[in-house]
């Protein structure tokens, strides 16, 4: 399990990889979950939480990127299991509460054509254990007053309430802002709303972040972030002139 410390020694270790990411984050007493990957991960996902927690161990909370399935397929059995605490943003509530939310636009053609054919079969090659989240995010905060060197930002493109965790402001958690399965592009394949998309890219790069850890692949440097944003942005702008 590949991990990464902060200087104030906030630990983050990549629980699950493969079909998608969860990140576990250690800091202080709290035991913070990032996503959940799909139902049939659920299994591995525990091995993994108890090997680095023991069975004494316990998730205090459960983020949520945002609602698609391969990112809270296994919400409702961790919440079951450990009383964890369900934190997601508010505009896709209503997602979580019906087990089922719809996929997003391509940003290509072929991803177009998938978003078409997924949508068709819906929930049921989609869809997910309905759950009722604890806690709504409607706007930037950190996520618990005694530490604030955790915050949840909100970063909407890829789905309308899709959020990142900002820890230390060194790294932060992006779901879906970020794809980091491609060679040479980082840009999701999948985005309802592109223009906010790149500007939750600028909002990103506006924190003191090094680092980037994607729902999807491997780690993103700052540096790609910005040359990627940059020229996405170049584009961006010169159709905007003609």
């Amino acid at each position: 399990m590949k991990n990464w410390t902060t200087t104030k020694g906030t630990q983050l270790i990549r629980v699950l990889s493969g079909a998608g990411n969860a990140y576990l984050i250690l800091s202080g007493e709290k035991n913070i979950l990032v996503d959940t990957g799909l139902s049939s991960s659920q299994g591995r996902l525990n091995k993994n939480i108890h090997q680095i927690m023991d069975d004494k161990g316990r998730v205090d909370t459960l983020v949520l990127t945002h609602s698609h399935y391969d990112h809270c397929q296994g919400a409702f059995s961790i919440k079951e299991r450990y009383g964890s605490a369900i934190v997601m943003g508010q505009a896709e509530a209503r997602y979580a509460e019906q087990g089922y939310t719809p996929l997003p636009r391509g940003t290509f053609w072929l991803s177009h054509w998938l978003t078409s054919l997924g949508n068709r079969m819906g929930s049921k090659r989609f869809g997910y254990k309905p759950f009722i989240p604890d806690h709504l995010i409607a706007a930037d905060q950190t996520l618990d007053q005694q530490n604030t060197g955790i915050q949840i930002i909100q970063t909407s493109g890829h789905t309308e309430g899709s959020l990142s965790v900002v820890v230390d402001q060194e790294i932060a958690l992006v779901g879906d802002a970020i794809f980091g399965i491609f060679p040479n592009s980082i840009y999701p394949p999948f985005a309802d709303d592109r223009p906010a998309l790149l500007e939750s890219w600028e909002k990103l790069l506006k924190t003191s972040c090094r680092v980037f850890l994607p729902g999807h692949g491997k780690a993103i440097s700052r540096e790609m972030l910005q040359k990627k944003y940059d020229k996405i942005r170049g584009k961006f702008s010169a159709h905007a002139s003609r």
